[in-house]
């Protein structure tokens, strides 16, 4: 890992763009279980020797992601837990958060420079990608209809129907990420 460099963020990008296929939400059409779960298991097996024994997985399902791994805040030196998945896309994507409160699970605090070169690392001997987590915020322009698309449409046959009034500050719904495409429920 020493002298290992991160992938420019631009190249992330290109990587993110260049791995979404319409056709197929919830993993590619070359989906490959067994690399899939030898990765996964890397990743555990790296955290569990970084943070000890209490980290926790499990798998996902109807999801464009394949798994998650959580370290309780005890072990984590950061006050704080640390949520890391890995998605089914990518040659497989990887992102990692330090979850603000055990009460707010999509609320974060950023990673620490180190942890983030260390994150890389363990992803680039496992050939994944570390995606930074701020990268996954970005406005989704891919070609994939995500489940988001579907409550803007949603909303209207509410509204039409009288059962919900039209909101006009509500500017996010319909509205995508990244993280929605690799990271979340189809």
């Amino acid at each position: 890992m020493e002298g290992h460099d991160m992938l420019p963020l631009d190249r992330i990008r290109a990587l993110l763009l260049e791995h979404d296929d319409p056709r197929h939400l919830e993993r590619p059409a070359d989906f490959d279980l067994v690399t899939s779960r030898n990765c996964f298991a890397g990743l555990v097996s790296s955290l569990e020797e970084r943070f000890g024994p209490s980290c926790s997985s499990g798998l996902g399902q109807d999801a464009s992601f394949y798994g998650v791994i959580d370290v309780p805040a005890d072990t984590t030196g950061l006050g704080r837990p640390l949520h890391v998945m890995m998605s089914n896309f990518g040659g497989y994507f990887v992102t990692a958060r330090v979850v603000a409160g055990e009460g707010f699970p999509d609320g974060e605090a950023g990673l620490a420079e180190e942890l983030v070169t260390w994150f890389d690392g363990v992803c680039t001997e496992l050939r994944c990608t570390f995606v930074p987590s701020e990268l996954l915020r970005e406005p989704y322009d891919g070609p994939s209809v995500l489940p988001a698309a579907g409550d803007v449409e949603l909303a209207a046959v509410l509204v039409a129907a009288g059962v919900a009034e039209d909101e006009e500050d509500d500017e996010e719904l319909g509205k995508s990420d990244w993280n929605d495409r690799y990271f979340d429920y189809m």
